[in-house]
């Protein structure tokens, strides 16, 4: 049982980093736009200083406490987490990553930043520790409102660029592909990521990841 813990929290863990590193390689390639959320994120850090990866984990905040409130109960430690880290490892990857001046090098950036967030989406996903704040205020919503996953999702997300767009955020057609694409990689990469979980501790059954 111990072996199973501790490789489901490093599966999280590397998740995050890898999901993390992807969205300062979208962030680098503005000027194709970035995701709905960072968009919010970085329209913020225009106006009101902090760093974006602080703003990440504020709104991550507020939004754990909404749905919290609506649900009357507090997220699993890894809801906790994911907002905290997720936040930490932008800001990190945001300055160890260099900016491109050129819209060739940004958009080779982008497309691989896109490709690496659906990666470290299923891998951190995998192990079934915690939804992040985001999706947890989809959930709500679905569960408040009757609406299907994808169409709360982009109800959403839409909210939340033109909100970040108001604020001076990139938004472009790089948010587009990300909000249609992203969830189409995770739909291929979390199983690949739970499979290979599975794997590596020696169970069929997972049961053992609820």
């Amino acid at each position: 049982m111990r072996k199973i813990k501790l490789w489901r929290w490093a599966f999280y863990f590397a998740g995050l980093l890898v999901v993390s590193l992807g969205i300062s390689m979208t962030i680098k390639g503005y000027r194709l736009g970035v995701g709905p959320w960072d968009v919010l994120h970085v329209g913020l850090y225009k106006n009101l200083g902090l760093t974006i990866g602080s703003w990440s984990i504020i709104s991550g905040l507020v939004i754990i406490i909404v749905t919290a409130a609506f649900l009357k109960e507090w997220p699993k430690i890894g809801t906790w987490l994911n907002m905290i880290l997720l936040g930490i490892f932008i800001d990190f990857f945001n300055w160890l990553i260099p900016d491109y001046e050129t819209l060739g090098a940004q958009s080779v950036i982008f497309v691989l930043g896109i490709i690496v967030m659906g990666y470290g989406a299923g891998l951190y996903i995998a192990p079934n520790i915690g939804a992040g704040p985001r999706d947890s205020l989809m959930l709500l919503v679905v569960d408040k409102f009757g609406l299907s996953i994808k169409r709360a999702r982009t109800i959403i997300e839409v909210v939340v660029a033109l909100l970040g767009w108001l604020l001076g955020g990139p938004i472009g057609v790089g948010t587009v592909v990300i909000a249609l694409l992203l969830g189409q990689l995770v739909h291929y990469t979390l199983p690949l990521n739970r499979k290979l979980l599975m794997k590596i501790i020696g169970e069929t059954d997972e049961k053992v990841l609820l």
